[in-house]
């Protein structure tokens, strides 16, 4: 491939896309009467449920805080023990500790980087049904986990499931009987989070979201994520009268509300949610886009020596990033760098942190996380990256290793 010419622009791994449009959304939401609870809120919980295909959404202000809901909704508490993945981004595990939890991690399957349902199983058969309550399983970089097998699984054991699908809105799996099941639709999930962090496919700046099938648990996420508060006149629990401050009221005044537990500020704000109106109206653009972009790596670097990772585009990927396998991948970022093109690393195995490592996880653990973290790297991958941009980065992996 002919060389080409340094770039002057950066090329980073994922960029938001802001369209005149997503302007227009935002600044009406400013003119507007409401900065936050107002109807824009409600608006997009309505659109995004729609677009996954779950009965309930709720907004929440990012997809750290829709983690810590969702645990909190299914009462994790102190010396619960969960199991999830080593690599995905620490808010996955550490949801779980927020609540006093003990996060168990599982090695992942070394083709599709997701957990490994057969080391879970491990885990599982290895001690007493009880032991364990629940699994957060991650659709990493895009790809689905198997959730019906998931869903089997947790049934066997009695196990909640929380589906991190921060990296999937618009992505599937197959099904038993081959129907395309939406990341985050609450078929086999009691809960799933999405994120709207610029680098996403749908961009708040910040912001998240949890879908659910589960009435009783979308009623109470709707209060943890608002400090406990409800204004439900048919949930209150103290008397009309004491609300009203006379015993002569017939009803709840408009001004009442109950704390009835402890919740938490984790709300979204109307011009963030206006964006993601608009945003949320090109998502299935953006995910065709990715599809190309994964194409053409796929094209350009099979057969190659240095990749190990990715072959052909896998059906119902998001392709939130593109994970490629490398030999001297310290080198290559590095020399990517040199040439204005910003790659990542997805991620630092979470139970090498220090953090994680105080509990007792030490090298060789998860030795299938390990070794897929000394090789990883993410490539750029968001839908305005140009043809000419993803050809300069090609070609510069290509003259790396050349030499």
């Amino acid at each position: 491939m002919q060389h080409l010419a340094k770039k002057e622009k950066s090329i980073p791994y994922g960029r938001q896309n802001i369209t005149q449009e997503d302007i227009n959304g935002v600044i009406a939401a400013l003119q507007s009467d409401y900065l936050t609870q107002g109807p824009k809120i409600a608006e997009f919980e309505l659109a995004f449920a729609d677009y996954i295909g779950a009965r309930y959404a709720v907004a929440v202000s990012n997809g750290t805080a829709a983690l810590h809901l969702c645990a909190l909704a299914l009462d994790v508490k102190k010396g619960d023990k969960v199991i999830t993945t080593p690599i995905t981004f620490a808010a996955s595990a550490n949801c779980v500790r927020y609540c006093g939890g003990e996060v168990i991690f599982a090695d992942i399957d070394p083709v599709t980087y997701l957990l490994d349902i057969d080391k879970v199983r491990s885990l599982l058969e290895a001690s007493p049904k009880g032991t364990y309550k629940g699994i957060i399983p991650v659709d990493f970089a895009g790809r689905a986990v198997d959730l019906e097998a998931y869903r089997n699984l947790a049934n066997e054991y009695g196990l909640w499931i929380i589906e991190d699908a921060c990296h999937a809105p618009g992505g599937s799996f197959q099904d038993k009987r081959a129907n395309s099941q939406n990341c985050g639709n609450g078929k086999f999930a009691d809960l799933a989070i999405f994120s709207f962090h610029p680098v996403k496919h749908i961009a708040c700046g910040e912001g998240g979201m949890i879908t659910t099938n589960d009435e009783a648990l979308y009623k109470k996420l709707l209060m943890l994520r608002t400090h406990g508060i409800t204004k439900n006149d048919d949930a209150y629990t103290n008397s009309i009268g004491f609300a009203a401050g006379t015993p002569n009221a017939e009803n709840y005044p408009g001004w009442y509300m109950e704390m009835q537990i402890l919740g938490y500020n984790y709300r979204l704000t109307d011009f963030q949610a206006a964006l993601g109106i608009t945003q949320l109206q090109r998502a299935d653009s953006g995910i065709e886009k990715r599809r190309e972009i994964a194409q053409k790596y796929n094209s350009a670097f099979e057969g190659k020596c240095f990749i190990k990772g990715q072959s052909g585009v896998i059906e119902g990927h998001a392709y939130h990033l593109y994970v490629i396998e490398v030999e001297d991948r310290l080198g290559l970022y590095n020399f990517l760098k040199q040439n204005n093109i910003f790659a990542q690393i997805h991620y630092i195995p979470c139970h090498l942190m220090p953090y994680y490592r105080s509990f007792g996880w030490k090298e060789g653990d998860l030795p299938m996380a390990e070794n897929y973290y000394k090789s990883c790297i993410s490539l750029p991958m968001y839908p305005t990256l140009a043809d000419d941009e993803q050809l300069y980065v090609i070609d510069k992996i290509e003259e790396y290793y050349k030499k």
